[in-house]
């Protein structure tokens, strides 16, 4: 695959008010052979892999905003030349990678309505995207809007229940959007996300998938979210349509999940408040002259942030190196790529932006999973590595 040009994507890959946000993450050095925990100041990122060897260490750290905006720090690299290098996609110069390490990677379905009616119809229509338009205004004509303001969990959600059973239209799906427990799985595994820049891959035999653009939340051993960033949950709408048992293979391939550019931490001038106020962009633009534009507002999620974290981490279940989360997307792209009732699903060569006005902007170029460059950097590469240089 030729990689397509993303220099014009680097311009908007920081905040808006990066001057003012703290910003962590992680830089492939080739020089140390692995990667360093760095943040961003001014013009420089700095590296703090001889504070905290690991992403996830740093965050445990009651004084990691501090740690991050001023600890001392003896090597450092050119923002600019960063970003330029890491969207060209050169591997023999320092790099970003996915800005978490030993977080487990989470993710919470169904999150939102518009993104729920479209799980249902990938379920009725057996992963034929032929059958979708159908089956979306049977589901519009039984509920109409009432389901958009429905509490999950609620004597409310529990009639709407009773009606979709009625006409024969009760799904999983909405069973984990408007029932008491949301849906919360394992994405993929720790150490696999790609960063900003990276191939993205979707299964070569898919036929209809799409990004999944999401607010990520990055969370401690304590369950605490202490930093946000963005993510693309791919989906291969196709393999999870002919079956919800097939969720592992239609979520979890080689490069199928993507997060960054950096974690956004919280502070005075950026909390969690301000993350769930948020609004997500997506722009796709194709190889073939097709580009897709959508907005999601995080206000419309259907549980509050809160609610997610507090159903990954707890007493059922707790994460000793932390987990990142995405809270979900109310993206299903519907649009006709090839004709009339085709719907939308990649191609080869397609440049998904993620963007956010506090969060920046996660640019990756779409590939199969078979033709992206493979994972091969597991736990046991980085524990050597960091040993080997004196750092653990």
């Amino acid at each position: 695959m030729t990689t397509p040009d993303l220099s014009s994507h680097a311009d908007g890959l920081l905040p808006e008010d990066a001057a003012a946000a703290t910003l962590v993450g992680r830089v492939f050095d080739p020089a140390v052979g692995g990667p360093c925990v760095v943040a961003v100041r001014g013009e420089r990122v700095v590296d703090l892999t001889h504070v905290e060897p690991t992403v996830s260490d740093l965050l445990e750290r009651p004084d990691r905003v501090q740690v991050a905006r001023e600890h001392p720090a003896d090597r450092s690299w050119p923002l600019r030349g960063l970003l330029a290098d890491t969207l060209a996609g050169r591997t023999d110069v320092a790099h970003l990678l996915a800005p978490v390490d030993l977080q487990v990677l989470k993710a919470a379905g169904v999150t939102f309505v518009r993104s729920m009616v479209e799980r249902v119809v990938e379920e009725r229509a057996g992963g034929d995207p032929a059958r979708a338009q159908a089956l979306r205004q049977r589901l519009e004509d039984a509920v109409g809007g009432t389901i958009a303001s429905v509490r999950p969990g609620s004597a409310e959600a529990a009639d709407v229940e009773r009606v979709l059973r009625a006409e024969g239209l009760w799904s999983q799906y909405l069973e984990v959007g408007i029932g008491p427990d949301p849906e919360i799985f394992t994405k993929a595994p720790v150490l696999s996300a790609v960063g900003a820049g990276a191939r993205v891959g979707v299964l070569a035999r898919s036929t209809w998938n799409n990004p999944e653009p999401e607010l990520v939340l990055v969370a401690t051993s304590r369950g605490e979210a202490v930093a946000a960033t963005l993510g693309n949950d791919v989906n291969l709408r196709d393999v999870e349509g002919r079956s919800a048992l097939l969720l592992g293979r239609a979520k979890d391939n080689n490069a199928s999940c993507a997060i960054g550019p950096f974690l956004r931490l919280f502070d005075r001038e950026f909390t969690l408040d301000d993350a769930a106020t948020s609004e997500v962009d997506l722009r796709i633009c194709g190889p073939d002259g097709f580009s897709l534009h959508g907005r999601s507002a995080v206000g419309e999620i259907s549980r509050p942030l809160p609610e997610l974290l507090r159903h990954t981490h707890g007493a059922h279940h707790s994460y000793p190196d932390g987990f990142a989360l995405f809270t979900g997307t109310m993206f299903a792209p519907t649009t006709d790529r090839s004709g009339p009732g085709s719907g939308f699903t990649h191609r080869v060569g397609d440049v998904v932006a993620i963007s956010s006005a506090r969060l920046g902007t996660l640019v990756n170029v779409v590939d199969t999973a078979e033709a992206a460059p493979p994972w091969t950097v597991g736990i046991r590469a980085l524990t050597a590595n960091l040993a080997a240089r004196g750092v653990l």
